[in-house]
C-alpha cells in the first residue's frame, strides 16, 4: 500500500525495551501483535486493530520452540520473514521485533510460567506443555515490548483465554484485545498451517466450519442438549478428517463442558486433515426469545 514504509526491524531485547519506553515517555500509546510469522490476512487484521487502539504498532515474529512438542512441526513451521515484512508494511506496522532464539532463551534459561486453570482442558490434554511455552513466551514479550494494548485472534480461542487470565492474575499493566476470526471466502479459518494442505485436504478441511455451522443451526432451532449438538458436529467431521482431537461445546470463560445449553457457549474443534492439525471455533449465543 502506498504511503507506508517497511517496519523498522529490531533484533535485541535491550533495544526493543528502550524504544517502547522512549515512545511512551513521549506520550505515544503502543500496540503489540505477537506472531510466529508466516503472516496472513488474519494476522494483518490484528495489526489493523492495534493501529486503531494505539499510535505505534509493534509486531513480533518469533517461532517459539517451547510451545512445540518433540513430535510437532517446529522445524518445518514456515519461516517467511521477507514476505512477512512486506505484509506488515502494507498495513502500516511501525516496528518488527525479530529476535534470534538465543535472545529469548539465553544459555541457562530455566524459568517457566505455570499456566492458569483454563489451560488444562482441550489443548491442554492434546498438547501437554503447550500452554506452558505459550504463557512463558507471551509474558516475556510483554516485558520486552511493554505495550499498552496487545491484540490476539479468536481463532486460538483457548490461547486467548489463557493470556487474558494470566494478565489478570499477574496484574500485568496491558490491555488484552481479542479480535474476530478471519476466514477464507469458503469459510476456512485462516491459519499459517493451511499452506501444508494438499488440494484434496484443503477441500476436506471445510468440514470444520461446516460442523460449527451445524452447531449454530441446531442451537437456533431450539436444541438445548449440548450432547446432541456435540454428536452432530462429530457426524459432520468423521468422514472428512483423519483424526479428531475434540469437537465440543464449552463455557466461553471457563471451558467447562455443560450438558445443557442454558447459557451462551463456544463450539470448539481440533482435528487433523492429513498430517496438518487445524483448530476452529464459533461463539453460540442463545437466540433471543427461545428458552
Amino acid at each position: 500500500m502506498k504511503g507506508h514504509s517497511q517496519p523498522e526491524v529490531i533484533h535485541t531485547v535491550a533495544e526493543m525495551q528502550r524504544r517502547v519506553r522512549d515512545l511512551q515517555r513521549a506520550g505515544r500509546r503502543v500496540g503489540l501483535v505477537p506472531t510466529m510469522g508466516a503472516l496472513h490476512a488474519g494476522h494483518l487484521s490484528l495489526v489493523e486493530a492495534a493501529r486503531r487502539e494505539a499510535d505505534v504498532v509493534v509486531a513480533t515474529i518469533f517461532v517459539n520452540p517451547t510451545q512445540f512438542a518433540p513430535h510437532e512441526d517446529f522445524q518445518k513451521y514456515p519461516r517467511t520473514l521477507d514476505t512477512d515484512l512486506q505484509a506488515l508494511q502494507s498495513v502500516g506496522c511501525d516496528l518488527a521485533f525479530v529476535p534470534e532464539p538465543g535472545e529469548i532463551y539465553p544459555p541457562g534459561f530455566s524459568t517457566y510460567i505455570e499456566p492458569p486453570a483454563v489451560a488444562a482442558p482441550l489443548e491442554g490434554v492434546c498438547r501437554p506443555g503447550h500452554f506452558r511455552g505459550v504463557a512463558t513466551v507471551v509474558l516475556k514479550l510483554f516485558n520486552i515490548v511493554p505495550a499498552d494494548v496487545a491484540c490476539f485472534g479468536q481463532k486460538d480461542y483457548q490461547q486467548a483465554l489463557v493470556i487474558r487470565r494470566m494478565a489478570a492474575d499477574l496484574n500485568l499493566p496491558i490491555q488484552i484485545q481479542v479480535c474476530p476470526i478471519v476466514r477464507e471466502a469458503d469459510g476456512l479459518a485462516m491459519s499459517s498451517r493451511n499452506r501444508y494442505l494438499s488440494p484434496s485436504e484443503r477441500t476436506r478441511s471445510l468440514a470444520l466450519s461446516r460442523a460449527l455451522q451445524r452447531a449454530e443451526e441446531l442451537v437456533n432451532a431450539g436444541e438445548r442438549n449440548a450432547g446432541v449438538v456435540r454428536e452432530a458436529m462429530r457426524t459432520v467431521l468423521e468422514s472428512e478428517v483423519d483424526r479428531l482431537d475434540y469437537a465440543t461445546m464449552a463455557d466461553p470463560d471457563t471451558l467447562e463442558e455443560p450438558q445443557q445449553m442454558d447459557r451462551p457457549l463456544v463450539a470448539l474443534i481440533a482435528a487433523f486433515v492429513g498430517s496438518t492439525r487445524l483448530i476452529d471455533n464459533k461463539l453460540l449465543p442463545l437466540p433471543v426469545g427461545r428458552p
